[in-house]
């Protein structure tokens, strides 16, 4: 889908701030920003992007769009997400944090349902370094290359990225999937997107305390990807029982009875990951280094 030079794109949510300044940002990047949405501001203007108030009333003028990013408050997210999907958008980038669990329950089977991609919420959302920006990635971090970078974190993967490029070694598709307790993609998913991208060569996955999604991305990694994957998870100081940051990011204690393990903790995840031999860095600028020593493994020449 990243590879369509003509790659249709609509924000909804463009009269926020956040929309407002980021839809700027994403034009600027190059990215096919079609439309925005904002109800009451149909008719306007925003950075020469012709707004509507319903994304129903923008597919007859813009024709089909292949991705939404949205800016909307996160009560407003369900409604905004149902409209995209009903209007046959199939990729949707959620950048909002704090989206009610339940909202999120409902519009995950509805994703499901419809074979609909969705990203976040609370994401940075997609950026194929040269070619699109969907979402809220700082650009003048990312260079392209061959690293495909999955992430709960966004900030942690602007580190990330930035330590990449200042090695020398670019990045083929970042992704945030996002860092709210319910999120609509898993770094399963997106293992297998990076797995299956011809530009990727190595995968580095960032992970972070609570849930378990990085135990399931370790035994998933050992099972079917075959593209190395290093990976740093970020927390080990972090205090059992106290939310940091992401509504994601908080240690849940001793809930895996049969086996006497406990999940959500950055030592449980790091014991996943070289269990199947995944390399784990101790800090974000040990990445490239792991990195360089893989693709010099494999042969890869700088172009």
């Amino acid at each position: 889908m990243y590879s369509k030079s003509d790659l249709k794109v609509i924000i909804q949510g463009i009269g926020q701030p956040l929309g407002q300044t980021h839809a700027a940002l994403m034009k600027a990047y190059g990215t096919n920003v079609v439309a925005g949405i904002s109800p009451g501001m149909g008719g306007q203007t925003i950075e020469e992007i012709p707004i509507f108030d319903m994304v129903e009333q923008a597919l007859p003028e813009v024709g089909p769009v292949d991705a939404s990013v949205i800016f909307v408050p996160p009560y407003l997210v369900l409604d905004a997400a149902k409209e995209a999907i009903a209007a046959g958008i199939r990729q949707i980038i959620i950048t909002s944090a704090g989206v009610p669990p339940l909202d999120m329950v409902t519009l995950v089977r509805k994703a499901e349902a419809t074979d609909t991609l969705v990203i976040g919420p609370s994401s940075p959302g997609v950026i194929v370094p040269g070619k699109v920006l969907l979402g809220t990635y700082p650009a003048e971090f990312y260079t392209p290359g061959p690293v495909g970078l999955i992430s709960r974190s966004g900030t942690l993967s602007y580190e990330i990225a930035r330590e990449l490029t200042e090695a020398g070694i670019g990045q083929s598709i970042c992704v945030g999937i996002g860092g709210d307790s319910i999120v609509g993609s898993s770094f399963q998913q997106w293992l297998q997107i990076l797995e299956e991208d011809d530009k990727t060569e190595v995968i580095v996955l960032v992970g972070e305390i609570g849930g378990a999604g990085e135990e399931a991305a370790a035994r998933y990694i050992d099972e079917a990807i075959d593209k190395p994957v290093i990976v740093y998870v970020a927390g080990i100081h972090a205090p059992k029982g106290r939310r940091l940051g992401h509504a994601g990011a908080i240690i849940t204690a001793g809930l895996v009875g049969d086996v006497g393990a406990e999940v959500g903790t950055p030592e449980s995840k790091i014991a996943a990951f070289k269990d199947v031999k995944v390399p784990v860095a101790e800090r974000p600028s040990q990445i490239p280094e792991l990195v360089k020593k893989v693709l010099k493994k494999s042969g890869h020449k700088k172009k």
